[in-house]
């Protein structure tokens, strides 16, 4: 890939690069719709990613170039910016609005982007577009920030920038993962801790569900109110900042404070999922991958019966999963309404599952998947 993309950007600008970075995407591998709860969740980097090739220019703008989209642009440089509209190359964008409050950026850069994570899926291409953008010219300009201002300040474009109300998750999963490993983060404190994530004889499918994600951004406000609600509600007889202070038996002495039956669903799920990234770290540190996959599907049936997020093309892949004799455990992972489920599969068994599961969803859905390969990988990076 170093050389298609060197040749590439020479082909395009007329010069050789002088540096080269890539970040990954991520998924959850488990621990759903906690972040915004002060709960655990369990990201891990994917080898899927965005690549950026980079030369100084002494013309004092900024060119974003990227083969994956049409739009591109040439940015004097200047102190600030504005958002310009959707197009991808506002997140770099925001990555230099915020920088150059407070770094100085000596030259103009040529940037050339490439990624091969499928686009509204699910796998944060956004996060890894401002982490490796704000990694590259913290790096190349030897700007001086520690590696955890980094997924900060890309958070901080996307929320102030961009405009949307993201947790740190994606971002410091993209920045900090590392090979074989999974990270179990704190979402209120930003504590973390690294496990072993060796999955072995197994691979991480990845099944894009091809479905829009049309519901994702209004139910996922709702069920921001309805935890909301709940906090609200146990705090009539205890103190909480945050429904994941709670575990599953002391909300069990507490539960009757809720009075709606779907705000205790939710509740419900998000308690006993924050305890499932306990049982989930410790089957990793203990390498009972088939423990670590039981929870995987109980952590789905979960999002499906009290959070309601998943859906029937969701289903429909676990449920195949949940049938197919080489895979241990499968899940939705992120926001749900479509985007992307994970599955623990079989080495050896790529071309078999992707040929079955396809059959079995375009049968049920009515459209194919998309499925991709993948391992746990490493985070930014110079390559």
């Amino acid at each position: 890939m170093k050389a298609e993309l060197t040749k590439k950007f020479s082909e395009i600008y007329g010069q050789e690069p002088t540096q080269h970075y890539f970040t990954p995407g991520r998924v959850n591998l488990i621990g759903e719709h906690i972040d915004y709860n002060g709960g655990l969740v369990m990201p891990c980097a994917v080898t899927l990613g965005t690549w950026l090739v980079l030369a100084p220019n002494n013309e004092k703008v900024i060119r974003f170039k990227s083969l994956n989209f049409e739009e591109e642009a040439t940015i004097e440089l200047k102190p600030s910016y504005t958002k310009t509209g959707p197009e991808w190359f506002n997140y770099p964008l925001g990555v230099f609005n915020e920088l150059l409050k407070d770094h100085d950026i000596p030259t103009g850069l040529d940037l050339l982007f490439y990624g091969d994570i499928p686009i509204g899926s699910g796998l944060s291409s956004s996060a890894s577009i401002e982490v490796v953008m704000a990694y590259a010219l913290n790096d190349y300009f030897n700007l001086g920030l520690e590696r955890i201002q980094i997924p900060l300040l890309a958070q901080k474009v996307e929320n102030e920038f961009i405009g949307v109300n993201c947790g740190i998750m994606d971002q410091f999963a993209v920045a900090f993962g590392e090979a074989n490993k999974a990270i179990v983060l704190n979402c209120d404190t930003l504590k973390y801790k690294i496990v072993d994530c060796n999955l072995g004889d197994y691979l991480l499918a990845i099944i894009n569900t091809n479905k829009p994600r049309k519901l994702a951004e209004s139910k996922y406000n709702e069920r921001v109110a309805e935890c909301k609600t709940a906090l609200s509600e146990l705090n009539q007889e205890i103190t909480l900042n945050n429904l994941c202070e709670l575990n599953s038996e002391k909300f069990a002495l507490h539960s009757h404070l809720i009075s709606d039956e779907t705000v205790l669903k939710r509740a419900t799920h998000v308690i006993k999922e924050n305890d499932r990234v306990n049982l989930a770290a410790k089957a990793l540190n203990d390498g009972n991958l088939p423990e670590f996959g039981r929870l995987m599907y109980a952590s789905h049936q979960s999002l499906k019966d009290l959070y309601e997020v998943t859906g029937a093309e969701l289903d429909a892949v676990v449920e195949f999963c949940n049938d197919y004799e080489h895979v241990i455990g499968a899940r939705m992972t992120g926001a749900g309404f479509g985007g992307c489920a994970i599955a623990l599969l079989k080495k050896g068994q790529e071309e078999d599952f992707a040929k079955k599961l396809t059959d079995f969803y375009v049968d049920r859905i009515g459209y194919p998947a998309a499925i991709y390969i993948s391992e746990i990988g490493n985070g930014a990076s110079a390559i």
